[in-house]
């Protein structure tokens, strides 16, 4: 039987930092990799502007290696410093950037007006 399962979320502590990850440890030893892209959905400039040596987070299981003890996990859908539960993401619209395709002409044209009016 597992110990893990995927989507589960645990609390793990930070034991390592590098440019590609954060690497944690969960009380039973297994060893886990939080990787940069799994940080957040943003860009990542620095993991320790999300996480510290030291620190007691959550974490969500994308893996599991039961034969190496060893762990894949992210935090960027979960609240990884207060309990663990579920993040609401934004739903991205149909139309994406539709809109401002058809109307930059007509903005850059109103502004261009606008100052040259000003003059």
């Amino acid at each position: 039987m597992a110990k893990y399962k995927k989507e589960e979320i645990i609390k793990v502590k930070v034991t390592g930092l590098q440019q590609y990850g954060a690497f944690v440890v969960t009380d039973d030893d297994f060893n886990g990799l939080i990787h940069i892209s799994e940080i957040s959905y943003g860009y990542v400039k620095k993991i320790e502007d999300y996480v510290n040596v030291g620190d007691k987070i959550y974490s969500e299981v994308l893996s599991v290696d039961e034969e190496n003890n060893q762990l894949q996990l992210s935090i960027k859908d979960i609240d990884y410093k207060k309990d663990g539960g579920k993040l609401k993401r934004m739903a991205e619209t149909a139309s994406g950037f539709e809109p401002l395709k058809n109307h930059l002409d007509e903005w850059i044209s109103n502004k261009i007006k606008e100052v040259t009016d000003k003059m």
